[in-house]
């Protein structure tokens, strides 16, 4: 007799969750009482103003599907401006010039230590996810390959070079928080040179990690959790040389173009200007992007080829988006979404405001796994945790921090994110050696998350600069 096959757990796509968050958004309406806090002359919630309604307002499955559109229309603004970036980072992404620019550091610097080089390589990474990450990205895992192989370190090596460096600083970079202070309804782009440091100072402590663990399986290669999986250092520079690479002006040009769209756009919005900072970056990244297809020497139709792909790929992220406002509007014309503020603050209403920033944090940790676009788990979340900061007195921009940490971190050992699981495919590492390796330094970086939002708290940061 042959034995039946145990079908593992399968997350259902993303579209059939947000249907059934619709549906049982609907069902809770029928359910949870419904209540109303107070709310101020500027439409801010009073939090020691609740009470209940005295009946239910239930809205039934139809007219939850019905305010789809309605959740659509309200996230026009969001959802365009997400779809214009996608495209215009998908050329950015084509023209190749970071990529040259790696290969370029990569010959500069080969005989200039390995300390070095490690340091040059990896602090390239983090600033490339900063400011430019996306899934995209798993093309830059090659290059991490190639550097591992030189220096005749191991695949995990590879990934530190390259995915790990990456989703350091996408998970902490300051042009990272757009989507959450959208819909947050903070400055974009505001807090940035806050960001800017945090991203540095864990760019520090994950550069310390690798440092310290390529010193370790040098000294002894048995020490590399690849060490039973048959990797050998002497055999790890077979086709790993390191050909000339040249830097040209074309390089520079869109490297600066790319890293100058987002320094205009933070310096727009601190400015003021006449015109919304959203109208602004999407005028600006559009022109920026045929600029550097101009300069990459590709076609017009090459360009608005790309331009479509990246819209495209952006396209179902918008629908979601509009999709998370819809379960938002359905909670709140059931009138139950502030009797749940209301019942998830009771317990958080007597302690210090650094533990309700710090339990945020965490809870969106433990989501973060289970839901991986940031933009979807944004979309979701923040109408939720927006009105429980608004109750607990939180700076807007303190929710934002608490929800970018919450959301960074675990990425860089998710089995769900294709960017982590594509990558560990090429390097040819396994998801079990890569946790063994991995889980350890993303602890370390949730425990410091925590003793930074500590702080911040403490000291009453606000989100100013």
């Amino acid at each position: 007799m042959e034995k039946a096959k145990k079908k593992g757990f399968k997350m259902p796509h993303l579209l059939w969750i947000m249907v059934g968050l619709i549906l049982m958004c609907s069902l809770l309406t029928y359910i949870i009482p419904a209540g109303q806090y107070g709310v101020d002359e500027n439409g801010a919630i009073i939090g020691s103003q609740f009470q209940y309604l005295g009946c239910q307002t239930p809205v039934s499955p139809m007219a939850a599907f019905l305010s789809v559109h309605q959740g659509m229309v309200e996230s026009g603004t969001i959802i365009f401006i997400v779809m214009i970036c996608g495209a215009c980072i998908e050329v950015s992404m084509a023209t190749k010039c970071f990529d040259k620019l790696l290969d370029w550091a990569i010959y500069r610097f080969k005989d200039s230590g390995q300390t070095l080089l490690i340091t040059v390589m990896f602090c390239l990474m983090v600033y490339l996810g900063a400011f430019g990450g996306s899934d995209a990205l798993i093309a830059i895992v090659p290059v991490g390959i190639l550097f591992a192989k030189k220096m005749r370190l191991d695949p995990i090596c590879a990934m530190a070079m390259s995915t790990f460096a990456t989703l350091i600083g996408f998970g902490t970079g300051p042009t990272k928080t757009m989507i959450v202070q959208g819909l947050m309804g903070t400055r974009v782009y505001g807090a940035f040179v806050s960001r800017f440091i945090f991203m540095n100072g864990f760019m520090v402590i994950g550069l310390f990690m690798v440092l310290a663990y390529v010193k370790k399986i040098q000294a002894d290669p048995r020490k590399s959790p690849m060490y039973q999986e048959g990797w050998r250092p002497g055999e790890a520079s077979g086709d790993g040389e390191i050909k000339n690479a040249a830097m040209n002006w074309r390089i520079a040009a869109n490297i600066g173009l790319f890293i100058g769209q987002f320094a205009f756009v933070v310096v727009y919005g601190l400015m003021g200007g006449p015109y919304g900072t959203y109208a602004v970056m999407a005028a600006v990244m559009m022109g920026v992007a045929v600029v550097q297809g101009i300069i990459a020497r590709m076609s017009a139709d090459e360009i608005g080829n790309i331009f479509v792909k990246g819209i495209a790929g952006m396209a179902f992220v918008g629908f979601v988006i509009g999709m998370a406002r819809t379960v938002s509007i359905v909670l709140a014309n059931g009138n139950v979404l502030h009797t749940i503020v209301y019942i998830l603050t009771i317990p958080l209403m007597n302690l210090p405001s650094w533990v309700a920033t710090i339990g945020m944090m965490l809870v969106i940790t433990l989501i973060n796994p289970m839901i991986p676009s940031a933009t979807s788990k944004a979309a979701i979340l923040i109408p939720i945790v927006k009105p429980i900061g608004q109750v607990l007195g939180l700076a807007p921009e303190m929710i934002v921090q608490a929800f970018q940490f919450g959301d960074g971190f675990t990425n860089i050992i998710s089995p769900l994110l294709g960017w982590t699981v594509g990558s560990l495919a090429m390097a040819g590492v396994s998801i079990q050696t890569w946790m063994k390796w991995a889980l350890p330094k993303v602890l370390f970086f949730i425990g410091t998350a925590c003793l930074i939002l500590f702080g911040l708290t403490m000291a009453g940061w606000t989100g100013a600069f």
